[in-house]
């Protein structure tokens, strides 16, 4: 007996024993059609073993119906669907179930006459059949179905055991490393998933290895004596020296670094309104990211520091310490959505806004979830409830409460130390002692000039005017004011002085240049673009009716995804730590994403499959921020699974898991392709090569700096600034020849040539960037202007080469050293 939760994964299922690796989408639809009645046929033939409602049913009422009939607390019509035997009970129009008999039964005759559900989105006619199957087997369960239910969509066994939720597995495999093919654990799990006829390519050359290692590690093209260096290099070991010398660049933290901020969203602009203002200090996040990549700082570690950094770093107590401020920079990763409050849009809906989208580049660079797609009601097709969704809200609430809202100017962290107070305090306490000197030269002026123009006035009316004018303005009677309003001539001020004593205003300027010059002498004062938790603050997260925050309802502990929680296991966090000023539920969400035992295996697969699809171009998983049924499924589950155990049994180090797939044969192979290995897998599903990767799109404009030899190899520091070219289009300060990542990254301002070339436009982050191949790009080759500049200066240097090795003869070597190999070591 054959059971099948839905005939699309039968289908799914037999392609893959079948070998057929793609279906296109009209197929599988036509096969599904086609495939209903016989479906049905064979359940009610007894051919396959009958639907259950956990596992077939419910995923489909969820999908369509339950949003309305059971996800609610306000059920319409009265109908709760969560339940075989509430189905059978109905609503206001009565039973809506009758087993044995769907012809019968309320709930296929709403659906199939169209008016349920009452939306666009309307049930399959494949969907239908498995219901009508269900309905005419008598819509058997599972189990017993519980006396009482609780609020929300209960979990069935089904959902608990998708692959994405399920627990971390163990690779239990009896292949031996031969040291050749299978250099890895990376290759022991390939080759074991290979079909017959496919097997690893031979290595690629060392040339190209070399090539590949460094725009992969460092991002950047090695210099020919670097090439020359690896390609005569005789030792054994020479592939490992060249990956441990570039791992150890740090010209690797800025390559890295860079992926790492298109998942969390990096920009220097807050976005949201069209004043898209600035993020003066948004670079240091930057920064950060880029320190912890270069000093292999552990995973575990760095995602903890993102999302509770202010909790660890703990109180001030006078300066903040090193490991405060870098804890603290961290948090700029909660700061990285659009948000407008501060340049023009301070409403609730734009205060929710900004959280809705932190939500979302939490659950997508986190947890593989659409988790924002639970904000209004539960998951169509997750097992991610509205609850869930408020439950990790509230985890955030006490930082970014919406109701005691902070802007983006007043969240910025002070670096000023105490030292810097004291040294301001005594430059200001010179500069007024000149300003106190400013002042008493100024008023003997001022009674130089009065002096003057009076003697233009007879007798008495020179003295009532001196009186009226010293007289104070608010103390004046009305024929004092009348009269300098006769004399206006008499009305002397500090701004108008230069009119009576030009000498005198001269003199007074050499006062203000002393002052600004005094001034200019006070410690810059730096700041942290952080997230920083107030204490005490403790406000109570309620569950929006539909997502909107002018409907609340009932209040929302702190907790977890309910499908990571054993059932009838706790899953909410301690709402308020009293071993810390904060409440605590960033650092205990962090620790539960981060724990090793056992794995959080949303995170850790999450994580993983990012690094995976960096080195290869394609990941394990293709939606990287989606795990779940409308996301793509892992085509090698196993392999993602032991690269998790990899990463958490090493210490949390990525550079560990660099070394693990750059030198298994899976990624040292060669990318020739072969007619007879295209027949059995033309899209390379198995890795039988190396997939050709399109250069990124810093990645071509820094190499293209190099070979003009104009690229400066600064690292850190504030953002180089944009401006128009000739032709209008945004253009990274030419005066500044540094990699890409540097370049400032402004909502409203994409540079032009990197987003021809396929750089995101941050609206909220980039889970991944599309591969495109367009004629703007080969027009941006042909006539962007800094493409033009480069291209001229290395044709300028060929040309002087050339000239060199007629003088000279061939022997004489190009010298293009890149700058900055001093500040690493090669073997």
């Amino acid at each position: 007996m054959l059971r099948s939760s839905t005939l699309s994964e039968t289908i799914v299922a037999w392609c893959s024993r079948s070998k057929i690796v793609t279906m296109t989408a009209l197929q599988l639809w036509v096969l599904q059609v086609l495939g209903c009645y016989a479906f049905v046929h064979a359940q009610e033939s007894g051919q396959l073993e009958p639907c259950k409602f956990e596992s077939d049913i419910r995923p489909i009422l969820r999908e369509y119906c339950l949003d309305c009939h059971g996800a609610t607390e306000k059920l319409e019509g009265a109908l709760d669907l969560r339940l075989v035997r509430l189905i059978q009970k109905g609503g206001d129009s009565g039973t809506s179930l009758i087993p044995g008999n769907p012809d019968a039964s309320l709930l296929i005759q709403r659906i199939e006459s169209g008016d349920m559900p009452p939306t666009t989105l309307k049930v399959s006619p494949e969907k239908l059949a498995i219901l009508k199957a269900w309905v005419s087997a008598g819509a058997p369960t599972l189990r017993p179905e519980p006396e009482s239910i609780g609020p929300g969509i209960p979990l069935t066994e089904a959902e608990r055991s998708y692959w994405a939720y399920a627990p971390l597995r163990k690779l239990q495999s009896n292949r031996l490393l031969d040291g050749d093919r299978i250099r890895t654990g990376v290759d022991q799990i390939l080759a074991d998933a290979m079909p017959a006829g496919l097997h690893f390519s031979l290595d690629a050359s060392r040339a190209t290895l070399i090539r590949r290692v460094y725009l992969d590690v460092i991002g950047l093209p090695p210099s020919d004596p670097q090439f020359r260096q690896w390609m005569g290099n005789s030792s054994s070991d020479w592939y490992d020296q060249l990956i441990d010398s570039l791992l150890q660049s740090p010209h690797y933290g800025e390559r890295w670094g860079r992926h790492w901020l298109d998942a969390v969203g990096y920009a220097d602009s807050d976005g949201a309104t069209l004043a898209d203002a600035e993020r003066l200090w948004a670079w240091k996040y930057r920064d950060y990211v880029i320190r912890s990549f270069n000093d292999d700082k552990p995973i575990d570690r760095f995602i903890m520091e993102q999302i509770a950094g202010d909790e660890l770093a703990g109180v001030k107590n006078g300066d903040w310490t090193a490991e405060q401020i870098d804890c603290l920079t961290a948090t700029g990763f909660l700061r990285m959505t659009a948000d407008g409050t501060g340049s023009g849009d301070n409403s609730p809906e734009a205060r929710n806004k900004t959280i809705a989208d932190t939500m979302q580049v939490i659950g997508n660079t986190l947890l593989g979830s659409s988790l924002n797609c639970a904000q209004c009601h539960d998951h169509r097709y997750d097992p991610l409830s509205h609850e869930d969704y408020f439950a990790i809200r509230a985890v955030f609430e006490p930082a970014l409460d919406w109701q005691k809202w902070r802007t983006p100017g007043e969240r910025l962290v002070s670096l000023y130390t105490q030292a810097d107070r004291d040294a301001s305090a005594q430059i200001e306490k010179d500069a007024q002692a000149i300003a106190a000197e400013r002042s008493l030269k100024e008023t003997a002026f001022m009674k130089e000039a009065l002096d003057k123009e009076l003697m233009k006035f007879e007798e008495p009316l020179r003295g009532s005017l001196r009186t009226a004018y010293e007289t104070p303005a608010d103390k004046r009677s009305e024929e004092q004011k009348m009269l300098l309003d006769k004399n206006p001539s008499v009305n002397i001020s500090p701004g108008v002085l230069y009119q009576y004593l030009p000498a005198a205003a001269e003199e007074l300027k050499k006062f203000d240049v002393r002052i600004a010059e005094v001034r200019s002498k006070k410690p810059p004062e730096a700041f942290l673009q952080a997230l920083v938790e107030p204490a005490g603050n403790l406000p109570a997260t309620k569950l929006f009716h539909r997502g909107d925050y002018n409907q609340p309802t009932r209040e929302v502990m702190p907790g977890k995804l309910s499908v990571l929680v054993p059932e009838g296991s706790d899953k909410s966090f301690l709402a308020d730590d009293p071993s810390l000023p904060t409440s605590g539920r960033r650092l205990a969400f962090s620790k539960w994403l981060t724990q090793s035992d056992p794995p959080n295996p949303l995170f850790i697969r999450a994580f993983v499959n990012r690094i995976w699809m960096h080195h290869f171009g394609k990941a394990i998983v293709a939606t990287p921020g989606d795990f779940g049924k409308l996301g793509g499924a892992p085509t090698h589950p196993q392999l993602l699974d032991w690269l998790g155990w990899e990463l958490i049994e090493h210490g949390w180090s990525l550079k560990h898991l660099h070394r693990t797939i750059l030198k298994s044969t899976a990624y040292k192979q060669s990318s020739q392709r072969d007619p007879a290995r295209d027949a059995i897998d033309l899209e390379n599903r198995f890795y039988w090569r190396k997939d050709l990767q399109r250069l990124d799109a810093e990645v071509l404009r820094d190499s293209i700096l190099m070979l003009s030899g104009q690229w400066k190899p600064d690292l850190y520091g504030l953002p180089i600034p944009l401006q128009e070219d000739d032709a209008g289009q945004v253009r990274i300060d030419p005066s500044q020849p540094r990699r890409s990542i540097y370049a400032k990254w402004r909502r409203t301002q994409p540079v032009a040539f990197l987003q021809a070339f396929d750089a995101p436009v941050m609206g909220i982050n980039c889970d991944s960037r599309p591969s495109s191949t367009v004629a703007t790009q080969s027009l941006m080759m042909m006539n962007n202007e800094f493409v033009l500049d480069q291209a001229s200066t290395i044709a300028k240097l060929v040309s002087e080469h050339v000239s060199k090795m007629g003088n000279e003869g061939p022997s004489a070597p190009v010298d293009n050293q890149v700058a900055g190999d001093a500040d690493w070591k090669l073997p």
